[in-house]
């Protein structure tokens, strides 16, 4: 049902954006989209986007979003302009719309909207939450660069919208009471941590442990107490590219065995791995629930590895850039082709997890790098392996969806959808 009364849709729009002319002091101040029609069916709303871009044209059409707000849908122009600019469009546009029998378009408030997606397979719109309002202030990290300020509203957004997301997935059912999840993501460009979501929790491990091993097994190669020879460059390779475990466990061998990794990642990287612990081999099918490391020990090492401040640490990006199982851009819908992605999985019956660095390339031809690290542990062991690590792996790929919008948004290099 669309609202083809103007009248009716500036009353909805105070109902669902609050007023938006009566900014007497800080208007100007503000930034304006432009609004089409709203409806609480998000198919309709998708079809009316479609018919509202064939009349206003491939200009308008490339900024032209279905987004959700408070249990509606609507068509919106993301211009991020000024009032009197989103005015003069919406007067535009509303003379072409109504010649072809269209609601009158009308300027709204900016703000992050939740953004909805078509899926590529079903062909059904669905909820690809983008960046929402959030007051949380950022913990820094001594292992990272960056100023210690507030969180810009850009980061607070971001955060808050992968909370939102998670937090509606426990509402229907998708994770369930007895997972918790942990999210990490830091910015390389300009040098901020964007998500920190349960980041000092310890989470099992699993396979997220094993460039940790390698960093432990090159710190005795530059110490010249091993050699990095074709064997062990065998086994380095079925740890990291093809997670192993005969493999790890070979490698930890070399070491000396956990407790020898665990005393070379504490003594030498001291700011880096300040909760992980690192106490077993891989057992035998796999089930390994006692390593344990948090959200934010994966964030500093992947700083550290880009730097080049690990062991090995080119031979380590090497090997986790190599094409593999990944659950932060394969899949992933909004990631563009051709993103560069370095990460390890890690998965057991109680752990779906993913760790890397995304880089994206911008219009300009710039590379612009982020790490993403998402976890989730559920305490009991999933009675469906195959069923529960898939949509679980899902779950990231959403996630690593919302970052990217986040990450294009703040550099202003692309919408999205």
């Amino acid at each position: 049902m669309y609202f083809q009364s103007p009248r009716l849709l500036f009353a909805l729009f105070a109902i669902l954006v609050g007023p938006i002319f009566a900014e007497p002091v800080s208007a100007r101040d503000k930034s304006y989209d432009v609004s089409y029609v709203w409806s609480k069916d998000a198919e309709a709303a998708q079809e009316y986007r479609q018919q509202v871009a064939r009349i206003l044209g491939p200009a308008v059409a490339k900024d032209l979003h279905v987004v959700a707000d408070n249990g509606s849908h609507g068509v919106i122009y993301l211009r991020d302009g000024d009032r009197a600019g989103a005015v003069r469009v919406a007067h535009v546009h509303s003379r072409l719309l109504r010649k072809k029998g269209f609601n009158a378009a009308a300027p709204v408030l900016s703000k992050d909207w939740i953004m909805m997606a078509v899926d590529r397979q079903t062909k059904k719109t669905r909820l690809q939450p983008a960046l929402a309002q959030s007051s949380e202030q950022p913990e820094a990290d001594p292992s990272e660069p960056g100023p210690l300020t507030r969180k810009s509203p850009r980061v607070r957004d971001l955060e808050a919208a992968v909370e939102a997301y998670i937090k509606d997935l426990r509402r229907k059912g998708r994770i369930s009471k007895d997972e918790r999840t942990g999210w990490s993501v830091y910015d390389f460009t300009t040098g901020e941590k964007l998500v920190t979501i349960n980041e000092d929790i310890q989470f099992q491990a699993a396979s997220l442990i094993k460039p940790f091993i390698a960093a432990a097994f090159f710190h005795r190669v530059e110490s010249k107490e091993l050699i990095y020879g074709p064997k062990s460059r065998r086994h380095m390779k079925r740890m990291i590219h093809y997670s192993n475990n005969t493999s790890t466990n070979w490698v930890m061998r070399q070491v000396g065995g956990p407790r020898a990794v665990q005393r070379i990642l504490e003594q030498n990287y001291p700011g880096i791995f300040r909760a992980t612990s690192i106490v077993e081999y891989i057992p035998a099918g796999g089930r390994t629930y006692r390593n344990k490391a948090a959200a934010r020990d994966y964030s500093r090492f992947l700083y550290a590895l880009r730097k080049g401040k690990i062991a090995g640490a080119r031979e380590i990006k090497r090997l986790m850039s190599l094409p593999g199982p990944d659950r932060i851009y394969t899949g992933a819908e909004l990631v563009p082709i051709g993103t560069r992605v370095l990460n390890k999985t890690g998965s057991t019956a109680r752990l779906c997890a993913d760790m890397g660095i995304l880089s994206v390339q911008g219009p300009d031809g710039k590379r612009y790098p982020y790490t993403l690290i998402g976890i989730i542990e559920k305490q009991d062991r999933a009675s469906n392996y195959s069923a529960w690590i898939r949509s679980r792996a899902e779950v990231i790929r959403d996630v690593s969806d919302i970052v990217y919008q986040g990450i294009a948004r703040r550099h202003g290099f692309a919408n999205v959808l």
